[in-house]
C-alpha cells in the first residue's frame, strides 16, 4: 500500500472558531481508515525513540491519536482534561490560546517522579497549550520527552517557544 500525503485529507473551516482563523480540522483524517493508520504508524515511530513511560494528550483531538500512538508503542497514556472533568484531586495550567484562554487539568498521580512523558496534541499554534501541560509534568518531577502534533501552523511561532522540547509534526502550514 502506497503512503497517502496527509494534508489532502485535512479540511480547512474559515472563520471558525472566530472571524479571522482558518481552523484545520482533522476529522476527514481521522475518518479514513488508511490515513488513521499512517499516522499513527508515523507518529509512534518518532515517540518510540524517544523511550516514553506515558503519552499525555491533551483534550479533545489530542485524546485520539494520543492514546492510539500510547498503545501501538506499549505505554500508558494520560488524559489532560477541560476543568471539572476529573475527578478526584487534579493539578491545573492556564495557558493562551490565539483567540482566548483555556485552562486543562491532570491527575498529579498519574505523572510518577522520573516518569519520561511525551505530550501529544492535534495542531501546534502558539505553543501555550503544551507549554502550560508540559510546566505540569515537570512540576510533578516528570521529563518531557518530546512532544509531537498532527500538524504544525508554522507562522504562529510555536516551535520558537517549545524550542527546549524534542519537536515533531506530520505536516505543516
Amino acid at each position: 500500500m502506497s503512503a497517502i500525503d496527509l494534508r489532502t485529507k485535512i479540511r480547512e473551516v474559515q472563520d471558525f472558531p472566530t472571524p479571522g482563523v482558518g481552523f484545520k480540522d482533522i476529522t476527514p483524517l481521522l475518518a479514513d481508515p488508511q490515513a488513521l493508520g499512517q499516522a499513527v504508524r508515523e507518529l509512534a515511530s518518532w515517540v518510540e525513540g524517544k523511550n516514553p513511560d506515558l503519552v499525555l494528550g491533551a483534550e479533545a483531538r489530542g485524546f485520539i491519536l494520543g492514546a492510539a500512538i500510547a498503545n501501538e508503542i506499549g505505554c500508558g497514556f494520560v488524559p489532560a482534561r477541560r476543568p471539572g472533568k476529573l475527578p478526584p484531586e487534579t493539578v491545573s495550567a492556564t495557558y493562551q490560546l490565539e483567540y482566548g484562554t483555556n485552562a486543562l487539568e491532570l491527575h498529579p498521580d498519574l505523572i510518577p517522579e522520573g516518569s519520561r512523558v511525551m505530550i501529544h496534541d492535534d495542531v501546534l499554534a502558539t505553543g501555550g497549550t503544551v507549554e502550560a501541560i508540559g510546566g505540569l509534568v515537570e512540576k510533578l518531577g516528570g521529563e518531557v520527552c518530546g512532544v509531537c502534533f498532527i500538524i504544525e501552523l508554522t507562522f504562529l511561532g510555536g516551535r520558537e517557544r517549545l524550542s527546549k522540547y524534542d519537536l515533531h509534526a506530520l505536516i505543516t502550514y
